[in-house]
């Protein structure tokens, strides 16, 4: 039976579709089999892995509307081990329809329910939002990742999304838990970082993943290719990063 993981963080820019791409990518390397599904309407993953956004046979919204299976959106990526559920902005107006379902915050975890002993794995990159798209993803999940920068407005996210989290276990999925902080963008040389780190460390110590992401010019190159850095240069920091805490997060959960 695969582990559901979501990437959450309400705050933009913070590496969470690079994130999710770049773990998920890893992972398949590794040898598991994995799937991602682009739950972000921006369809940064979609792109990020080579799947054009335009002329999608269906995707997410799909998906969760009940009009196609997983098994029929499910989309092969060129990479190891690596499939992705597209989507295009076709999928911002997917939130209010939402509405319409009963049990509306288990589409997601319905849906996939016929698929999940096909992955080991099963990623979904949330919108940069807690709206009803992120509580499906988060009632469908095992753990949940959230990437984040070294400053202080981080830190407040981060209170209220562990809020927003803690709702969602105590009335739609007890078994929730957050599978780890990742530091993305890290900068060790400033004085901020190391400001953040401290405050982490205190309150989420069990939580942060060993190996941290730094600002590196081949993450930031890799998803104009289309590509996972590791198949854009598997010799960069980036992409040894990422395969680091791929295999950290194996042992999480």
């Amino acid at each position: 039976m695969g582990k559901i993981i979501s990437f959450a963080n309400q705050k933009g820019g913070v590496g969470k579709t690079t994130s999710c791409v770049n773990i998920a990518a890893s992972l398949g390397i590794n040898g598991y089999k994995v799937l991602i599904i682009d739950l972000d309407p921006q369809g940064n993953t979609t792109s990020g892995v080579g799947i054009p956004k335009k002329g999608l046979r269906g995707g997410t919204k799909e998906l969760l509307s009940g009009n196609m299976t997983a098994e029929e959106v499910i989309v092969e990526t060129p990479y190891e081990n690596l499939s992705v559920i597209p989507t295009n902005t076709a999928l911002s107006g997917a939130e209010f329809d939402l509405y319409d379902f009963d049990e509306t915050e288990k589409r997601m975890k319905n849906a996939l329910e016929p698929i999940k002993d096909k992955f080991d794995y099963i990623l979904i990159d949330c919108p940069p939002s807690l709206g009803m798209l992120t509580i499906n993803a988060f009632t469908a999940s095992d753990g949940i990742i959230v990437p984040m920068q070294c400053e202080f407005y981080a830190l407040e996210g981060l209170s209220q999304l562990m809020i927003t989290i803690n709702r969602i276990k105590r009335l739609y999925n007890p078994d929730l838990s957050v599978a780890g902080i990742l530091i993305t963008m890290y900068n060790g040389r400033l004085l901020l970082s190391m400001q953040v780190m401290a405050e982490l460390e205190k309150h989420y110590s069990d939580k942060i993943f060993s190996t941290k992401v730094s600002r590196n010019v081949k993450l930031t190159e890799a998803p104009g290719f289309g590509k996972p850095v590791f198949y854009h240069d598997k010799n960069s920091k980036g992409a040894k990063e990422y395969l680091e805490i791929a295999k950290e997060l194996v042992t999480r959960i």
